[in-house]
């Protein structure tokens, strides 16, 4: 904990490159610092793999079911 006190700038810059840093005190831990995540980007990312696996069609014309909205 003394060491993270004396270097937190050494430390966060190393966080924000991408590395995770745990805090400790007396062998026990206390944190993890981290880069945050972007939000952003995991949005993107989920979306595309929503899309790979999309179906597109027609929501407009009407179906041959039969079905009537109840009144």
């Amino acid at each position: 904990m003394s060491d993270f006190r004396a270097n937190l700038l050494k430390y966060l810059e190393m966080a924000t490159s991408g590395e995770q840093i745990s805090v400790t005190s007396s062998g026990k831990p206390l944190a993890t610092v981290s880069a945050p995540e972007d939000r952003r980007a995991l949005a993107r990312a989920q979306l595309t793999a929503l899309a790979a696996t999309a179906k597109l069609g027609d929501v407009i014309s009407p179906t041959d079911s039969g079905w009537k909205a109840p009144h």
